[in-house]
Formats: C-alpha cells, sequence, structure tokens
C-alpha cells in the first residue's frame, strides 16, 4: 500500500508544512469577482504560505483545488468575503467576493508574506540550512485576523488533532454561513460571529467533543472580540500579553495566534507535546528536549526562532515513534 495514498496532515506536518495541491485539473468557470494581481520578490510556495491557515483536510473555511488555486473563506471587519490564490508565472492572482473581499485583497500582499524578510533568516546548523535551500519559497503569512486563529488554536489544546479539527469542522458548518461567491462549489464556509460563538448552547459544545474548559475560554475571548482584534496593531510581545490575559489563553495558545495573524517569526511555540522533541533530535540529536531545551538550542536564531523550527519541521528530520498514539476521545458519547 506504501505510495499509494498521501499521508494525512497533523497539526505538526500542517504548522510546519505545506499543503499538496493537486495539478492539471482545470475549474468550472464561475461568477468574476474583485480581482488584484501580486507580483512577489522571490519566490513563493503557495501551499508553504498559506498552509498554516489550514486546519485539517476537512477545514470547511480553506480549500486547496485540483486546478492548483487555494480558497479561504474569512470573517473580515467589513463582513464574511471568500478569497481565491492562484499562482500564474511569476506573478499570483487574487479574486474575492462577498462584503468583505475588498479587504481581503487589500491585504493579499501580507496574507503572501510580503511583511514577511526572509532574507534576515541567517541558517546556523546544517539541518537548516538545507531546508531553507529546498524550500526557498517559503514566507511567512500574515492575516490580520485574530479571531479566526484564536478559537481553532483553542480548540487544539491538549488534545488530538482529529478531536481539534473534528470540533472546528462540526461547529463551523452548523453556526457559520455558507461563503459568498462561487465558493468552490459550495463547500466554503464563514466562521460564526463573536455574538454567535457566545450563543452557541452548551450541549452542542458537548456534542462537538469540547469540554467545559475549552468552551469557556472561546466564550471568554468572543465577549472581548474587538479588544483582541485591536491586538493586530501591536507587536507581536504585546499582542501575546493582551492574549493571556484572557483565562485559559496561555503562551502555546498565544504563539500559535500571533504566528498567523501578525507573521510573527520569533513567536516559538513552547507548551507543545512533540516540538521540543523535533527540534532537540534535529539540532542535538535530543528526542527528549523540552521547552528550556529547546530555547536554549534556538537561541543563535533569535528574533527567527519561528522560522527556524518550520524549516526544522519541514526538513524531516524527526525521532521515530517509541510510544502508542495518544488515544482520541469523543465526549459527544457521553
Amino acid at each position: 500500500m506504501a505510495g499509494r495514498f498521501a499521508p494525512r496532515s497533523t497539526r505538526t506536518s500542517v504548522r510546519g508544512g505545506h499543503v499538496v495541491v493537486p495539478p492539471g485539473i482545470p475549474r468550472q468557470a464561475a461568477a468574476p469577482g474583485r480581482v488584484r494581481t501580486v507580483v512577489p520578490e522571490g519566490p513563493l510556495d503557495l501551499g508553504l504560505v498559506l498552509g498554516p491557515l489550514r486546519r485539517g483536510p476537512g477545514d470547511p473555511t480553506f480549500r486547496a483545488m485540483p486546478d492548483g488555486s487555494v480558497w479561504r473563506a474569512s470573517l473580515t471587519p467589513c463582513g464574511p468575503g471568500t478569497l481565491r490564490v492562484s499562482v500564474s508565472g511569476g506573478a499570483v492572482r487574487g479574486e474575492a467576493w462577498g462584503p468583505g473581499g475588498e479587504w481581503l485583497l487589500e491585504q493579499l500582499p501580507e496574507l503572501l508574506g510580503g511583511a514577511d524578510d526572509p532574507a534576515a533568516f541567517v541558517p546556523r546548523h546544517r539541518v537548516v540550512a538545507m531546508a531553507r535551500h529546498r524550500r526557498p519559497g517559503l514566507r511567512l503569512t500574515r492575516t490580520g485576523l485574530v479571531l479566526e486563529s484564536l478559537i481553532p488554536s483553542v480548540l487544539e489544546q491538549k488534545v488530538t488533532t482529529d478531536e481539534a479539527y473534528r470540533a472546528w469542522r462540526l461547529l463551523v458548518r452548523k453556526y457559520g454561513e455558507p461563503a459568498p461567491g462561487p465558493a468552490a462549489g459550495g463547500r466554503l464556509w464563514v466562521m460564526p460571529g463573536p455574538r454567535t460563538w457566545a450563543l452557541i448552547p452548551s450541549w452542542e459544545w458537548h456534542r462537538a467533543g469540547v469540554d467545559n474548559k475549552r468552551a469557556s475560554t472561546i466564550l471568554r475571548a468572543v465577549r472581548v472580540a474587538r479588544r483582541l482584534e485591536e491586538a493586530v496593531g501591536m507587536a507581536p510581545e504585546a499582542a501575546q500579553a493582551r492574549l493571556e490575559v484572557v483565562p485559559g489563553i496561555g503562551p502555546w495558545t498565544s504563539a500559535e495566534v500571533v504566528q498567523r495573524s501578525h507573521g510573527a517569526a520569533d513567536a516559538v511555540t513552547v507548551g507543545d507535546l512533540h516540538l521540543p522533541g523535533i527540534v532537540g533530535f534535529a539540532l542535538a540529536g535530543d528526542r527528549d528536549a523540552d521547552d528550556a531545551v529547546m530555547l536554549e538550542l534556538l537561541e543563535p536564531y533569535a528574533g527567527q526562532r519561528h522560522r527556524a523550527a518550520r524549516l526544522i519541521l519541514l526538513s524531516g528530520r524527526t525521532p521515530a515513534r517509541r510510544a502508542p498514539r495518544m488515544p482520541r476521545g469523543d465526549i459527544g458519547r457521553l
């Protein structure tokens, strides 16, 4: 069976990695939307740049299409919007629909990593240098949206990726709205607004497999959604501090958010179950490394530690599994 099926995406591969986009099948004609063309400086790998925004292969807000395009549905400050991004030659074409379409097109350069500076990164280890050489199109995206990264990150706290992705999928499809425009064949959904999240009944959280601790954290966050979204205008460190004022949001969650909302090159994820061991194994052969050891190993990359961690994840140099997978739970069956 080896080689017949593509490996399933995991939280680690998505955060560090890319979205595999099948080539070559033309898309049916769709109603025209507003269009913007961006010519990036240097190479750009669309799957690598936008991959961290996908929450599992069944993410209702994200689609990688057979024609090579990537579709996203977002709840912007101007309302719901759909964005289709495709690469042709050396240019990137963005096409948008809905009330939030103009906002999405304005943010397109930063979404593609236009605010990122890959040249500022200097590899200090051979494994990192090789990963950078093989992935020249890696740039750090900046969405300019906090809540759309915060809620799925809270859902991922201390559970398996399957559980978190299932909860996100069920809740967005049930309480979100269909994305405007052609929306990749009608399969895209816009996540609910703060008020809708706040009104989800407790038993629906339970049915989606979300325990009371994570649900309560999301409810506290959406009550101050406006203040959290203001953090986009702050430096990543200040934005993390504001996020962590909300009980239930710690360094792991805040780092996962600003990596996407701010394109924060130095926001290394601490408190992760797997990342310290992966970094420790890749850089020092220490598969039992903890957060303190990981941060010490990443110190030469100060200012670019998140980029270094992503390159390590992309290198494929990970320790062999030596324990059973974390068992998947489903409290919705209780």
